[in-house]
């Protein structure tokens, strides 16, 4: 065979194409239940961070099987609930809230499937994890948030991001910025007023109020038009629920 040939060139590269795209197809199925799994256990993760629990998993030998472990002991009750905070058929761990989110910004509040995480602490006392999705300054921003089971203080919050900015609105992911919002309350005289987030920083004395991120003023927007949107979604659920 004549090597100088067009026709072995052309032979020879499309061959070397056949064989590269096989060897990726194969690598990829061989890592996609890997990386599922990996997908998964940083959600059972965050779940669990914000509920104040799991941050020793971060150093263990197996994360995953830790962090399964501690999820299936602090879970103890996971469940949908629609737009009248009543209970429906579905599994919680799996509902994609990028989907609840563009039902939220299109009305379509009948069809809204929402995940509720409940978790027993060792004291035996009941805290309840929602979970909120909205759009930052680049890209997705979500995160959970755990409220006492007077469904009015907040117990603890995690928050994450796809794209914001390293050092500014990424900020929001760090488990320092999170911590301020323990403790803190979402109503206000009877009525929903969320949460503010206050560039400046907020009054100590506020209770429903957190400080924004030092330069990311659109991130720091958009994270409290995230949890006003979520939470007055998950209203019915804590009217229903409240002591």
């Amino acid at each position: 065979m004549n090597t100088n040939s067009n026709i072995y060139t052309f032979a020879y590269a499309s061959l070397l194409v056949v064989v590269v795209a096989a060897g990726l197809a194969f690598v990829s199925g061989a890592l996609h239940k890997r990386q599922q799994s990996n997908i998964e256990t940083e959600k059972r993760l965050n779940i669990l961070l914000s509920a104040r629990l799991g941050e020793e998993a971060a150093a263990a030998s197996d994360k995953n099987a830790l962090v399964a472990q501690l999820f299936d002991h602090y879970i103890t009750d996971s469940y949908l609930i629609n737009s009248q905070g009543k209970r429906i058929a579905g599994d919680a761990f799996y509902v994609d809230m990028k989907n609840q989110y563009e039902l939220i910004k299109q009305g379509v509040f009948d069809k809204l499937q929402l995940p509720v995480f409940e978790c027993t602490l060792q004291d035996s006392s009941r805290i309840y994890v929602v979970e909120v999705y909205g759009l930052g300054l680049w890209g997705p921003i979500w995160g959970y948030i755990s409220f006492k089971d007077d469904f009015n203080t907040i117990y603890g919050a995690v928050f994450d991001h796809k794209g914001e900015t390293p050092g500014l609105g990424a900020e929001i992911a760090t488990k320092t910025y999170a911590k301020q919002f323990d403790g803190k309350r979402i109503f206000k005289n009877g009525m929903l007023v969320s949460i503010s987030v206050i560039k400046g920083g907020a009054k100590a004395s506020d209770a429903h109020a957190v400080d924004a991120v030092s330069g990311g003023t659109i991130t720091s927007k958009a994270l409290e038009s995230m949890i006003h949107s979520c939470l007055n979604r998950y209203l019915p659920f804590f009217t229903l629920n409240m002591p």
